[in-house]
């Protein structure tokens, strides 16, 4: 018997690539540094739906899996960026570096995140927490922060809507298939948070002949937390179709 075509979610038919969602994290440690960049180069790299708020605030995200039931462990780095869609204030993810084979399609496919490809060191050196995101042997993406004091959750720079742009083009070349705006901050569910913790932390853009963010170097930083958690992450919601 052929495969009916309503029952496909993604390929292979026969034996997708990844697990639909959801997807159930366990111990997943975050490291967030928050700063203020140029405005400029925020400018530079958000789709033209979007503007840059006036603040040039973001945020440097490291993340490290050590397991997940859809796609096992694996280490991410995250820029998002404060922006502005529709009068609305929220933050928008320019890219997401991954070492990852499955969560990388997953992410792309199904959220419109967007993954590429990287090599990574993860660790604590004596009190430094640090994620080094890593292109062609070379750093592009260094986080380092401590993790001395004590913090509450709701201290935590709550970024949403978080904003990813789903873009699939058509085969022939002629223009997308898919274009949307996409909010992945109602996908996450049943969050257990086991350590929150606050301390200071720097980050260091490398310049790079790919996802070059060289232009993004801190003009002035805020404050850096860490946390550990269990999460469920579900399907996002589809906040806009261009091609509607």
């Amino acid at each position: 018997m052929t495969i009916p075509i309503d029952q496909i979610s993604s390929m292979p038919a026969f034996s997708p690539y990844y697990p639909s969602p959801p997807v159930r994290y366990r111990n997943a440690r975050f490291q967030f540094v928050c700063f203020r960049s140029d405005r400029s180069a925020v400018d530079r790299i958000l789709p033209s739906c979007f503007e840059p708020s006036d603040d040039g605030f973001c945020v440097a995200i490291g993340i490290s899996i050590p397991w997940a039931s859809n796609y096992g462990a694996f280490d991410e780095s995250v820029l998002t960026v404060k922006c502005i869609y529709k009068d609305q204030v929220g933050f928008f993810t320019p890219v997401a570096f991954l070492n990852s084979r499955s969560s990388i399609p997953a992410g792309r496919e199904i959220y419109g995140t967007p993954k590429v490809f990287a090599d990574f060191k993860v660790g604590m050196d004596e009190r430094v927490a640090f994620t080094d995101t890593q292109i062609a042997g070379v750093s592009i993406l260094s986080i380092r922060s401590t993790l001395h004091r004590t913090a509450r959750i709701e201290e935590l720079p709550q970024l949403v809507p978080s904003w990813r742009l789903k873009a699939i083009p058509k085969a022939d070349g002629k223009g997308v298939d898919v274009l949307q705006l996409i909010d992945g901050a109602k996908s996450t569910s049943d969050v257990r948070i086991h350590v929150c913790r606050s301390g200071d932390g720097v980050v260091q853009f490398d310049p790079s002949p790919v996802y070059d963010l060289s232009g993004f170097s801190p003009l002035e930083y805020y404050d850096s937390y860490y946390v550990e958690q269990d999460y469920t992450e579900g399907f996002g919601e589809i906040v806009h179709d261009f091609l509607l």
